[in-house]
């Protein structure tokens, strides 16, 4: 294996993420032409082909339209991003303290809804397989102090759970959610470990470790409707005026 240094983070990652945040908040809406290069590369201090490698990454996501004497258009990041986008989705404030309630909230079913096929595939294909980490996850869990300390046990958990189920895609889109999620502990952990009670954990790990399917298909999904009800109502005080 030949391994090579790791560079510090470059200029043209910082440019490649103020502009994506820019089409992400909708600053830079679909159809609009970004400024050209050379005044990109004035107001952000960088030399053009800094600008010209973050553009041309926009452009490989297809998040933005590159022609010759037409400049930059944007795309509707809804239809060209994937799970990469939620982290800049997920902000509702420019300081990073408000989060944004819908897409919490669809975080959140997404969650709820593929949990329960994770746990039923787990049970299914890797039931032998998975004792020694689930049982080592779960003890994670009934000893965590804290609610945050709970939820990343329980991250844990699941990420276990994910590779039971035997398919990439679904790790793939695991991966992605988890770095959505991960940022929001600190607001939400106390909340979601209340609603996940170690017990729930301890059935779904016999259901699992029993191979029986169905019953770890609904015992996910009681560990995890608790949690989305509880989050559901804070996300709906939020939105209240």
């Amino acid at each position: 294996m030949e391994l090579s240094a790791i560079a510090r983070r470059s200029a043209a990652d910082e440019v490649h993420d103020q502009l994506l945040g820019q089409l992400v908040s909708g600053a830079a809406p679909a159809g609009s032409k970004l400024p050209s290069e050379r005044r990109l590369a004035e107001v952000l201090g960088v030399s053009r082909p800094v600008v010209r490698e973050a553009v041309a990454r926009l452009a490989a996501s297809g998040h933005v339209d590159v022609r010759q004497g037409d400049g930059i258009t944007v795309n509707d990041v809804t239809r060209t991003g994937g799970l990469d986008l939620l982290p800049h989705l997920l902000i509702d404030a420019p300081d990073g303290a408000v989060v944004n309630p819908p897409v919490v909230r669809s975080v959140l079913e997404v969650r709820a809804h593929l949990g329960p096929w994770i746990a039923e595939k787990a049970a299914a294909r890797s039931a032998g397989a998975l004792a020694e980490p689930l049982t080592a996850a779960l003890a994670e869990i009934e000893a965590a102090d804290s609610g945050h300390a709970q939820q990343s046990a329980a991250l844990g958990y699941w990420e276990h759970l994910v590779r039971g189920s035997d398919s990439i895609a679904m790790t793939l889109i695991f991966n992605g959610m988890r770095r959505v999620y991960e940022p929001m502990l600190g607001v939400v952990a106390d909340a979601v470990a209340a609603a996940e009670p170690a017990e729930r954990y301890r059935a779904l790990t016999a259901a699992v470790l029993d191979g029986d399917a169905d019953a770890a298909h609904d015992a996910a999904a009681l560990v995890l409707g608790g949690a989305t009800e509880v989050l559901a109502g804070f996300l709906d005080r939020m939105e209240q005026p």
